[in-house]
């Protein structure tokens, strides 16, 4: 499968908050969020495991119980049913990877 980069495709999680797919396998997934500033993304967990990395902005991510300022280039790992949330510091561009597939994440 390929991805060709398009402006299309995201959906709304939340108020400020969208999500797309770009490439996925049958364990693992790719996806681009964009994030508006002073948005919140409340704290939650899911069973996947989540690494990502932030493209562009700055994020306040907390999991568990420690929270660390994220800026383009810095990356993040988060265990499976670990509880994290984010506090939108900038309009930001993430990137991450979940393993397995989050099948609410997929393409309609």
């Amino acid at each position: 499968m390929f991805y060709k980069n398009a402006p299309t495709g995201y959906k709304k999680l939340l108020d400020g908050i969208f999500q797309k797919a770009c490439v996925y396998g049958e364990k693992m997934l790719l996806s681009e969020f964009q994030l508006e500033k002073g948005r919140i993304l409340p704290r939650h967990a899911h069973p996947q495991e989540q690494i990502g990395r932030l493209i562009s902005g700055k994020i306040r991510l907390h999991i568990e119980n420690q929270a660390q300022v994220l800026e383009p280039g810095d990356c993040w790992c988060i265990p499976a049913n670990i509880e994290h949330g984010a506090d939108i510091l900038e309009d930001s561009v993430a990137i991450e990877v979940f393993s397995p597939v989050r099948e609410d994440y997929l393409p309609e």
